[in-house]
């Protein structure tokens, strides 16, 4: 019968064989270092009304495509609630009335092919800025009249 030390020794090799041992490896280093950082970085931000809604439309858009961790990653980044708004309730907020077959695709897509199919020809739609301004760091520029 093996010995733990054996046991311990097989182990490592088959890990290290398999090239485990090194992702397990930074992978802790990583999280360490997340922790001592996460301690010393200020709260952050509360998330706005506007970024609470864009961000809940990507965390449909992701899920729906089965993208779990890019919209896990999302919500722990965001800070957004970690139960997503009810559909109903933003596509109330987006003031966008649903049929049957929009309610089957994330509310992303009804939104893309309204204006990717809209029948205004040549006329452009007219976009306002956000009534709350990203920050010092971005510029907002307004289109030509």
């Amino acid at each position: 019968m093996a010995t733990i030390t054996e046991l311990k020794c097989a182990v490592r090799e088959t890990l290290e064989s398999r090239g485990v041992l090194d992702q397990l490896k930074a992978r802790i280093r990583a999280e360490v270092f997340s922790a001592l950082e996460q301690n010393t970085q200020p709260l952050r931000p509360q998330l706005s009304h506007e970024n609470l809604l864009i961000n809940e439309l990507i965390r449909e858009y992701l899920e729906f495509n089965k993208y779990k961790y890019s919209a896990s990653v999302l919500a722990a980044e965001s800070g957004q609630p970690e139960v997503p708004l009810d559909r109903q309730f933003l596509a109330s907020e987006l003031k966008v009335a649903e049929d049957a077959t929009s309610k089957s695709v994330p509310l992303l897509y009804s939104l893309l092919s309204h204006f990717v199919n809209s029948d205004d020809g040549e006329r452009k739609v007219f976009l306002r800025g956000s009534s709350h301004p990203p920050g010092p760091s971005t510029s907002t520029h307004r289109p030509e009249d």
